[in-house]
């Protein structure tokens, strides 16, 4: 088991580094290949968009093939997508190909959920999970930042290749650690789409999309910021994205534990901190320390919605999991792009640099909206429930007594 949810926190290092490389690369990458630093941004959407797409749309090709065979089939997607990346001569071929890198994200990350949940009992599958998730937050910590300088140093293209080199790691841990989990006798498209329209499922989607657009739309720009407004010179912004790192590993870590105990409280107190911490960075980003504990404090409070929601999901889609818990990745990434798309009309509508914060905290605090909606549906949901099989048991008991007499 922990050598499979290492192979499994492999894969999700390679999507963190090559999901997060791009950011820390605009510069680089858009001298290199003769656009600006704004329209290079459009490669970050161009990935995120390659996630909303193919974890449904894979994730349902894929519905009755064998787990661990369709973690290879995706990885081996992931390192083609990564290889064009890093040999693309044009702007618009290199948007292609960071499409195509992102296709298999979300369902990797979908079918590695299942798969870890299973790998243990069920009163402690939140925390396998967020095991897996480790590896997607321990590459904001190196993954990141050494692609980062990598690619400032040796050219752009040599960040994607490195991950090139990560996946085709991760698909030999995959082949060599993982059990085989076979499919039920219900599993097909057919039996996950019919999961998939579960209201619940639908208000922890949008959770997703509205409450982490708050954390991409100072993400995205976190790199300028940091150069324009708090004076961080270029070369020191590695070390900075990776305290960023080491905060989401912190809120990753305690995430498992807090979810498996009490999984809706702590995407509230997730949601509700991280608005509270983007308000609180608006305010610190002129001043080198108490912006970088903040960005530290943002990291933690990021990672801790994850592992709630992705778990939720996959409560609520109960035998059909694998492409709700896949669509959460879809979810995450139209808030990278919402986000980013965002937070830039701030800074081109001449808010400054800092305005992005304002515009994630009423992210937050908009996906923190949705998650008491969902809470309060549950609770009514239960009580409909307790009520009905009160009334069955009255009934039954009735029903004994007229035959008695």
């Amino acid at each position: 088991m922990p050598l499979a949810l290492l192979a499994l926190a492999v894969v999700a290092f390679g999507i963190g580094t090559t999901e997060f490389a791009t950011m820390g690369l605009l510069p680089q990458i858009a001298d290199g290949i003769g656009v600006s630093v704004p329209h290079a941004g459009n490669l970050v959407s161009a990935y995120a968009l390659g996630v909303v797409v193919g974890a449904p749309v894979l994730t349902g090709i894929g519905a009755r093939v064998p787990h661990k065979r369709l973690l290879l089939l995706l990885s081996g997607l992931f390192v083609v997508g990564n290889i064009a990346s890093a040999l693309a001569p044009s702007f618009g071929l290199l948007f292609a190909a960071r499409f195509l890198a992102g296709l298999p994200h979300g369902a990797l990350f979908g079918v590695g959920a299942v798969v870890a949940s299973r790998l243990v009992a069920p009163e402690r599958a939140a925390r396998a999970v967020s095991k897996m998730f480790l590896g997607l937050t321990i590459a904001n910590i190196i993954g990141v930042p050494a692609s980062t300088a990598l690619g400032q140093h040796l050219g752009w293209r040599s960040a994607y290749w490195a991950v090139a080199v990560i996946g085709i790691i991760a698909l030999a841990s995959l082949a060599l650690f993982v059990p085989h989990q076979p499919r039920g006798r219900q599993s097909g498209i057919r039996h996950e789409l019919r999961a998939m329209g579960n209201k619940q499922v639908a208000i922890g989607l949008a959770t997703a999309v509205v409450g982490f657009g708050g954390f991409f739309a100072v993400y995205s720009y976190l790199v300028p910021m940091l150069t324009n407004v708090t004076g961080i010179s270029d070369s020191s912004t590695t070390l900075v994205l990776a305290l960023y790192g080491v905060g989401m590993t912190l809120g990753t870590v305690i995430a498992g534990p807090l979810t498996d105990r009490a999984l809706r409280p702590t995407l509230y107190a997730g949601l509700a901190l991280l608005a509270a911490a983007l308000v609180t960075f608006y305010f610190t980003v002129h001043s080198t320390v108490p912006a970088l504990v903040t960005i530290a404090f943002i990291g933690a409070m990021g990672s801790l919605i994850t592992t709630p929601v992705q778990m939720l999901l996959m409560a609520k889609a109960q035998n059909a999991p694998t492409m709700a818990a896949a669509s959460n990745h879809s979810a995450f990434n139209l808030a990278n792009a919402g986000g980013a798309w965002l937070g830039g009309l701030a800074i081109s509508a001449g808010w400054g640099w800092t305005s992005p914060n304002l515009v994630g905290a009423a992210l937050a605090l908009a996906g923190l909206g949705l998650a008491f909606t969902g809470g309060l549906m549950d609770r009514d949901s239960r009580r409909s429930e307790v009520v009905a099989s009160s009334r069955a048991e009255h009934s039954t008991e009735a029903d004994q007594v007229t035959s008695a007499q």
